[in-house]
């Protein structure tokens, strides 16, 4: 058998077993959330079905896929059913090109464990995870609804301002290791970990990734106060489901890219490397469940101006210094 097939074949494995473990753990992360939150908030969480509610989840999607599918009789029907798949396919994208271990062998053949590794690998993520604001855009004008529309617009806006910072934010990291690769990223950091040389720009990615996500106290585009549910106030069923999954999924997303440019990825004493990586990446995600339950939301004209007068040049200032710095060592 050819390399090129066997290649294929563990590539096709890969793929497989990431995505399966991805939707599984989506599912279970809004039950995290719900049971987090709900103990910091002297509240049981769900209960009821299972032990601890642990079959919530399953009972939830049950339930939204026996829902009623409605489409308003005046929405631009095919841009409104394309919407929530363009805001889902982004975010389990971007997992392709991020290491969760050290390469293994099995049957002496060995597997590098990650999907694929690309020598522009932070390119790719930052391209891919741009697309998924026009789901929500789309979604947004094609309801036919007034406060659909505004929270795509306000989406559109706080995605593209925190956007730049993420990004810059990223910059100093990869003009220490050099590279755009994530495994070179991981392997850089073999003796210290990139938040203690880069700590000004792991705030801004923090906050920046927060945002990207719609997550409190970033969530303007879903404000129920002001937008009813926002962009997607018109969905329903699994519709609603597939933007619902997508917000976690690009919570679990930023949150295993912090843990490879910042916390050393899969490197860990006397644990698997998979392990230490799912260990630091629920901690990230502890983080976001913490603020939601912990910080008020912002006003919309308060969110657009902390990106653009103290987050911007926070991050290019990082960058100026970093430059600085290198090329004086």
């Amino acid at each position: 058998m050819s390399n090129a097939i066997i290649y294929a074949i563990l590539s096709t494995i890969k793929i497989g077993i990431v995505i399966g473990v991805l939707l599984l753990v989506i599912a279970y992360l809004i039950w995290v959330e719900r049971k987090v939150m709900a103990h910091m908030q002297v509240r049981m969480g769900p209960m009821r079905v299972g032990w601890h509610g642990l079959l919530q989840p399953i009972a939830d999607g049950l339930k939204l896929i026996t829902k009623e599918d409605i489409i308003p009789a005046n929405a631009s029907k095919i841009l409104f059913i394309a919407s929530p798949a363009i805001a889902m396919v982004p975010a389990l994208l971007s997992i392709a090109v991020i290491p969760f271990g050290d390469t293994i062998s099995i049957m002496g053949v060995s597997i590098d464990m990650v999907i694929t590794d690309v020598n522009i690998g932070v390119l790719f993520i930052l391209a891919v995870s741009s697309v998924g604001v026009y789901g929500i855009l789309l979604g947004g004008w094609s309801s036919n609804n007034k406060y659909s529309l505004l929270g795509g617009l306000r989406s559109s806006a706080q995605m593209i301002s925190y956007e730049l910072s993420m990004g810059l934010s990223l910059i100093g990291v990869i003009m220490m290791t050099e590279s755009l690769s994530l495994v070179d990223t991981v392997n850089a950091q073999a003796d210290l970990w990139f938040v203690v040389l880069q700590p000004v720009a792991f705030v801004v990615y923090a906050i920046s990734a927060i945002a990207e996500t719609n997550r409190c106290p970033f969530d303007l585009p879903e404000a129920e106060t002001e937008l009813v549910s926002g962009f997607h106030t018109e969905y329903s069923s699994m519709k609603f489901a597939l933007f619902f999954m997508a917000e976690y999924a690009n919570i679990i997303t930023v949150s295993a890219v912090g843990v490879t440019f910042f916390f050393g990825g899969w490197r860990g004493p006397f644990l698997p490397p998979v392990v230490w990586f799912l260990i630091k990446m629920a901690m990230c995600i502890f983080f976001f469940v913490w603020l939601r339950s912990t910080f008020p939301r912002f006003r919309i004209d308060q969110l657009m101006q902390f990106a653009w007068k103290i987050l911007l040049p926070v991050a290019i200032a990082n960058v100026l210094i970093t430059g600085l710095v290198m090329s004086f060592l």
